[in-house]
């Protein structure tokens, strides 16, 4: 199937700070990409892939899972270490998760992440009946646009598989296991109204992780898909002066592509 009109993955080959940026479930790069562009004006080489069954349509998702999704954006980061003299990881709801997995997973090939309100757990009651329910149904209502910014809009599917659902709570299980192992540098940012995952996702991501330095920033006017509300140009900046604070040279990098 062909990608959608604004789906489409993203590469910007920069300086030698890399950055890999994850997009959420259901969603696609459209999300990420004005991020992406930021970082890239700023001198840096970025990448901003599809996840596989995304992009299209959800009857294309239902056939992947997460093992899928990781395979992609570890395939990405391992091209940018090849690439770049540092590298770090980013990701938006389950891409946060993607991006603190490939920190447990990579140890010091990963510099530093950042998240925007990610995802580590399905809550209430459903999930629990999805081994079950994903055999007699195929999807449930899609959980796209959750943006406060009026004419803002998320380009990801209306419906959601139950099949990816299942194997996303899976997912959500093994990387929760695998926090511990994330020592790198950490800066969280969430929405103080988030309608699809709860301020306690990243409570629970800031309380079993092993960085030392790490950083929460509230976003007080956006829900969800932060990267595309009122407070994306503060995770911009905030993400930036993070990266800059703990990449060697970064500061040329930027002025540079600025002038």
């Amino acid at each position: 199937m062909p990608v959608l009109a604004g789906a489409e993955p993203f590469r910007h080959e920069g300086g030698e700070t890399g950055v890999l940026l994850c997009h959420g479930f259901t969603g696609s790069p459209q999300s990420l990409r004005p991020w992406a562009e930021y970082l890239a004006e700023r001198g840096l080489t970025v990448s901003l892939p599809l996840l596989p069954g995304h992009g299209t349509r959800w009857e294309d998702m239902a056939l992947t899972g997460w093992q899928d999704w990781y395979a992609e954006v570890d395939r990405e980061l391992r091209a940018l270490r090849e690439r770049c003299a540092q590298v770090f990881v980013a990701g938006l709801s389950m891409g946060g998760a993607l991006a603190l997995r490939l920190a447990a997973k990579h140890g010091d090939e990963v510099r530093a992440v950042v998240v925007v309100n990610p995802a580590n757990r399905m809550h209430g009651l459903a999930p629990y009946a999805l081994p079950v329910v994903r055999h007699l149904l195929r999807t449930t209502p899609g959980i796209a646009d959750d943006i406060a910014k009026e004419g803002a809009h998320e380009l990801g599917y209306t419906r959601v598989p139950l099949h990816s659902a299942h194997s996303l709570r899976q997912f959500f299980r093994l990387v929760d296991g695998e926090l511990p192992q994330v020592t790198q540098p950490l800066l969280v940012l969430r929405s103080a109204e988030d309608h699809v995952v709860p301020a306690a996702d990243s409570a629970r991501v800031l309380s079993r992780v092993s960085s030392t330095d790490v950083s929460e920033i509230v976003l007080e006017q956006s829900y969800h898909v932060a990267t595309l509300d009122h407070d994306a140009e503060r995770i911009f900046e905030e993400s930036f002066a993070f990266i800059g604070r703990l990449a060697t040279g970064i500061g040329k990098e930027g002025t540079a592509a600025r002038g």
